[in-house]
């Protein structure tokens, strides 16, 4: 079995430093003074109702294109509309078929807090992010080192930016500390996209009872959901479940209808 995670991390070096190239981390840092200031992804997950962070996603690496045509100026008005907490926009290009420009779109569309859902593993993903409206970045704590994990959150926070730490397994519970903003267990491998939905509320009993806990993956039921608000989750990031339907928007409006009542 090949391992994913591993082929999109040394394609993200690969092209982080192209980037660099193209755009100095100077000149990011220069713009960032410009930027309005973000909104609180924790705090809108804490005192909603449902939860539900909605992605914008086009494709996936195991499963290829989901919705190749996929128009952010649509898809992600039509989120809020329906009542979305928050929002996760996939910018990696190669295995997701997003970009940056999809956050830069959406941005003034919205008024809703932004995740950028990436592979980071350099600050300067954190000024791009920055610059094109997003409020919060993923961190990966299988793509990371804790030192590095934990100098990546400082400085997304001196950014204005929260942060999601994701881990899969209790040997990254470890990844954890005072600073960490909000915790996704995510159900999917990321060497192996192998889903299991058990797996959030496996390792929800080692978690903080003071952090906010969002569910990640595989999450196609409001049943489910109910239960793990009942298991202490208040955030939800569901992408395919929405981006595969005809209308993206009306699917969460049903979603979250059948989780409130």
């Amino acid at each position: 079995m090949p391992d994913i995670l591993s082929e999109i991390i040394a394609n993200k070096r690969i092209e982080v430093e192209l980037q660099k190239q193209s755009i100095t981390i100077e000149q990011l840092y220069e713009g960032v003074s410009d930027v309005p200031p973000t909104r609180s992804m924790k705090q809108a997950l804490a005192t909603s109702s449902s939860g539900i962070i909605a992605e914008f996603k086009r494709r996936s690496p195991s499963k290829g294109w989901i919705k190749e045509t996929a128009s952010p100026e649509k898809i992600i008005p039509d989120y809020a509309a329906a009542g979305a907490s928050a929002l996760s926009i996939l910018t990696d290009e190669k295995f997701f078929g997003g970009t940056l420009r999809d956050i830069r779109i959406a941005r003034p569309l919205v008024d809703l807090p932004i995740l950028r859902k990436e592979f980071i593993i350099d600050e300067y993903q954190l000024y791009q992010a920055r610059i094109v409206g997003a409020d919060a970045v993923l961190l990966i704590a299988a793509a990371l080192e804790q030192d590095e994990c934990h100098a990546l959150t400082d400085k997304a926070h001196e950014l204005g930016l929260e942060v999601l730490l994701e881990i899969h397994s209790a040997d990254e519970l470890t990844y954890i500390n005072k600073e960490t903003d909000m915790v996704g267990i995510n159900n999917r491998n990321l060497g192996s996209f192998h889903t299991d939905v058990a797996n959030s509320f496996r390792l929800a009993e080692h978690l903080p009872e003071d952090i906010i806990r969002v569910s990640e993956s595989g999450l196609s039921q409001p049943e489910t959901v109910s239960q793990l608000r009942d298991a202490g989750f208040r955030g939800f990031l569901i992408g395919e479940t929405f981006m595969r339907t005809g209308q993206p928007g009306e699917t969460l409006k049903d979603f979250i209808d059948k989780i409130i009542t």
